[in-house]
């Protein structure tokens, strides 16, 4: 009796052990498989330290947590963004590369003549991250104090305003320019190489006007060295709760700029699906809605749907802008 009690028990244990051999031996099997998998990369049309390189390293770290891998971000600025998203669109649709773009995806579909990818074709959208209004802001010496106010300067004195442009093709540049076709006024452009030294000739009242992000002048405006005169939002910012919507006497006009997630094209519904869905989660988490709003943005996080139909809609809407300023990619 004895001895058959031992020999169960005995039995028992060797296939306990057994059970946990063959359970360790799949977790490894899966540690080692997912070890194998190349880091899913996020492709960056700008430069680091920007407000696209700041979205896509917010939503990276998350993303991966609800992947199950690392995800790493590279920057590959230049052509307005369209170097990354040249790289992205030949890459294989297998979910390992991404791209974060922004506004002048849709703006460069009709500025610049020839693209060696198609903007709509070659990307497969996942959701938008997020949106961020810029201001409209104004040296203390110019005698406006809102935008209807400027309108009617403008009007009274065409051509001798000007706009700094921080870059040309910019979700700021087409800001300026559609509200200079929505209003019918003319105020000269001025160029420059980068949003820094543009607002720093602003400041120095060599340059009247200009729309800029609201991180790069909100200091400025609290400082009394520029004049907020608008926001392109359509309604006011809980920031600046005096300054007027432009659209409040521009009615119709909005311009924010956006951010949003990419894969390339003819990718399969299952890999698109699990990534827009993880990408989603991602942005709607309390972690990374928190950084986003922390940069003056507001989270998004919608349908790779609902991404799609904004984009076409965007690349209409821009396509008026760019053909009535005439504008030309640097």
């Amino acid at each position: 009796m004895t001895h058959t009690k031992c020999s169960h028990r005995t039995t028992t244990i060797r296939r306990a052990w057994v059970l946990v051999t063959v359970l360790a031996c799949a977790a490894w099997a899966g540690g080692a498989q997912a070890q194998a998998q190349p880091p899913i990369k996020i492709l960056v049309g700008a430069p680091a330290g920007g407000t696209t390189d700041t979205m896509a390293r917010t939503l990276a770290t998350v993303l991966g947590t609800q992947l199950g891998r690392t995800v790493v971000v590279e920057n590959k600025p230049g052509a307005g963004g369209n170097l990354a998203a040249d790289v992205v669109a030949k890459a294989a649709p297998d979910g390992n590369t991404l791209l974060m773009s922004f506004t002048s995806h849709a703006i460069n579909a009709s500025l610049y003549p020839s693209l060696p990818f198609d903007p709509v074709k070659d990307f497969t959208p996942l959701t938008m991250v997020s949106t961020s209004p810029s201001i409209l802001v104004a040296h203390p010496k110019v005698p406006a104090n809102n935008a209807a106010e400027l309108v009617k300067l403008a009007k009274a004195k065409p051509g001798q305003l000007n706009f700094a442009i921080g870059a040309l093709g910019s979700s700021l540049h087409m800001a300026g320019d559609a509200f200079k076709m929505q209003a019918g006024v003319f105020i000269v452009n001025i160029p420059y190489r980068g949003t820094a030294p543009a607002v720093q000739d602003v400041l120095a009242g060599q340059v009247d006007l200009m729309f800029a992000a609201v991180g790069n002048v909100q200091s400025h405006i609290k400082a009394g060295k520029l004049k907020a005169l608008g926001v392109t939002s359509a309604k006011r910012l809980a920031a600046f709760p005096d300054v007027p919507a432009i659209g409040e006497s521009l009615p119709g006009y909005e311009s924010s700029a956006w951010f949003g997630l990419f894969a390339p094209g003819r990718m399969s519904p299952d890999v698109a699906k699990k990534l827009a869905d993880a990408a989603r989660a991602a942005v709607q988490s309390p972690e990374v809605k928190r950084r986003i709003e922390n940069e003056g943005a507001t989270p998004v996080g919608n349908s790779p749907e609902e991404f799609a139909r904004f984009v076409d809609s965007e690349i209409v809407r821009w396509r008026k802008v760019v053909q009535y300023a005439g504008a030309k990619p640097e």
